[in-house]
């Protein structure tokens, strides 16, 4: 799969295609029924599929430290969907230039000059441009005047609700992973690099691989029994926090995890943790040796969950 970032990194080989466009945060079930149609139409006409998406997601850019939060980081995101089977991501920045973009830029700009797109499957609520006059209607009037096709996304539904980013999220918060894993097609990772942290769980006797969140905000808050995996092979499980470490200070949430009987060096390496049990809340703790000692609660909550699988 080809990566693209920016409508200036657009060449002649990119252009022909279909294409769909929107933020496909968590690449959940409903985006790949509409992916599906994409390479269905696609191979009727012999023609790549592009997928079209935004770094950061539009309600960041606008809302700042209010946004919802996320269900998957753009590599995560970018994966999953070269796991789909997408020819070629094309991820345009969301910032000034792009939020100024009128309906009738988009549709030249990035619709005829950028992808010659031939059939373009996009949601009927579909709103853009800086004017918000681009809808569904005026793109299909366009597909008419120049010649490509404008269809409906189709909809999936579990349990009679729509299946959203917005609903997957809210299932997560609930940390209902079960339904999550009916809505998602799998179950829910969070994946990243190791960074070297302050060691402070290695001095508390429960070393821990940390994953920085950076921008992204998790829809999961406090601690976790988890299954982790690395290159996509089993590396064991674990106890996870993840969370600002409010007994220590925190200032930026962390994904910190625990693996059982695991040695070795972590670090630099991309992991994905895979969520399999609410344990509790995050909390603050008057001490670290109050902290310890539900450290080694939290292990032995984790332990006690997974041996009551086997």
């Amino acid at each position: 799969m080809e990566l693209i970032r920016g409508l200036h990194n657009l060449r002649e080989k990119h252009r022909g295609c279909v294409a769909t466009i929107g933020n496909f945060d968590g690449v959940h079930l409903g985006h790949i029924r509409v992916l599906e149609q994409v390479k269905a139409k696609a191979i009727e006409l012999g023609l790549p599929t592009t997928v079209v998406i935004f770094e950061p997601q539009p309600r960041e850019f606008f809302d700042g430290e209010n946004v919802p939060s996320r269900l998957t980081r753009f590599g995560e995101k970018v994966r999953l969907l070269e796991a789909q089977g997408v020819d070629r991501v094309l991820c345009l920045t969301f910032n000034a230039q792009l939020q100024k973009m009128t309906a009738s830029g988009f549709i030249e700009n990035l619709l005829l000059e950028g992808l010659d797109v031939k059939h373009f499957v996009v949601g009927d609520d579909f709103r853009f441009g800086c004017d918000r006059l681009g809808d569904y209607q005026m793109l299909k009037s366009a597909g008419q005047q120049y010649g490509f096709k404008v269809v409906n996304t189709q909809t999936f539904v579990v349990d009679a609700e729509r299946v959203s980013s917005t609903r997957v999220r809210r299932v997560l918060e609930e940390n209902d992973f079960e339904l999550a894993e009916r809505l998602l097609g799998r179950r829910y990772r969070i994946a990243g690099r190791v960074m070297h942290g302050q060691q402070l769980a290695r001095q508390l006797g429960a070393p821990t691989a940390n994953i920085r969140m950076h921008r992204f905000a998790a829809p999961l808050r406090g601690v976790y029994a988890v299954t982790v995996y690395r290159d996509q092979k089993l590396l064991g499980q674990g106890v996870c926090n993840i969370g600002m470490r409010p007994t220590v200070n925190g200032t930026q949430p962390v994904l910190e995890v625990h693996l059982f009987e695991y040695q070795g060096d972590l670090y630099g390496q991309l992991l994905s943790v895979e969520f399999e049990s609410f344990l509790r809340k995050e909390q603050k703790f008057d001490g670290l040796e109050q902290l310890r000692k539900q450290i080694f609660n939290d292990i032995e909550a984790a332990q006690t969950y997974f041996a009551q699988l086997k």
